[in-house]
């Protein structure tokens, strides 16, 4: 019994190591690939002002999609480079498009071609604008941008003398931001009060990339766990046959 009772502890050993082993080698194409599936499709930035709180706040870390300026929708957080407004990389929100009619305010809102815009990302009790926008049309392949926190932000507003009405060219665009990783306040909301003017964006695979990794790191993990727990385990069924054997 003891001869036979060993060999199958063996076959179960040969087994468990061939699953172990696989679940090591997927978990690494799993971790692998999700990091670097992120670092094709992510681009981490730092926000260097508070012109969107109270989304997204000075010092923030946050993961810009890498996606062509065509692609981007009203409600939509973008990070670009307008060397009119400076050198440096800017964070807005798109509040109207090439083609749209935007002004402020009625009733205390913002309104693109003459729908009041419900905006639950400003702060609350805030306007949706301090200032009155005059009736401003969008060139097409442009963009009309406000920051969120809309009493300090240097945005389209500020530059409404320049050409173009104050609007960015769909071109200056770098990325649009998905999420805040640090600190880890997770996905941006989805901008619903643009959906009465067509579709909104949908969110890019990021949390497709982070369950591959964490996938990933598990099955490494406890593939690379099984081996030594196996192992005492075998050690201590023998020790325990060896001592009924001699009682």
């Amino acid at each position: 019994m003891s001869r036979t009772s060993g060999r199958t502890d063996e076959g179960r050993g040969r087994l468990g190591s061939v699953l172990s082993g696989l679940a090591v080698a997927l978990g690494c194409v799993l971790f692998l690939g999700g990091f670097a599936w992120g670092a094709i499709e992510y681009q981490p930035y730092t926000v260097p002002t508070e012109s969107m709180v109270p989304t997204i706040k000075a010092g923030d870390r946050i993961l810009a999609q890498r996606i062509d300026g065509g692609d981007i929708k009203r409600g939509d957080v973008i990070v670009f480079k307008q060397k009119s407004w400076g050198d440096m990389l800017l964070v807005k929100r798109v509040v109207a498009v090439g083609g749209d009619t935007v002004a402020c305010c009625t009733n205390g809102k913002l309104t693109v071609n003459g729908k009041q815009i419900d905006e639950p990302y400003l702060a609350k009790g805030q306007a949706a604008e301090s200032t009155q926008i005059p009736t401003v049309e969008v060139p097409k392949d442009r963009l009309f941008l406000l920051g969120d926190e809309r009493s300090g932000s240097l945005d389209s507003t500020a530059h409404l003398t320049e050409a173009f009405n104050g609007t960015v060219a769909r071109s200056a665009v770098k990325g649009r931001v998905d999420a805040i990783a640090w600190p880890m306040d997770g996905m941006l909301a989805r901008p619903t009060g643009f959906e009465t003017l067509g579709g909104i964006s949908s969110p890019g695979p990021l949390r497709r990339v982070l369950t591959a990794i964490v996938v990933g790191a598990v099955l490494v993990l406890g593939g690379a766990a099984y081996g030594p727990i196996a192992t005492r385990l075998r050690r201590r069924g023998r020790t325990r046959t060896e001592l009924a054997g001699a009682s």
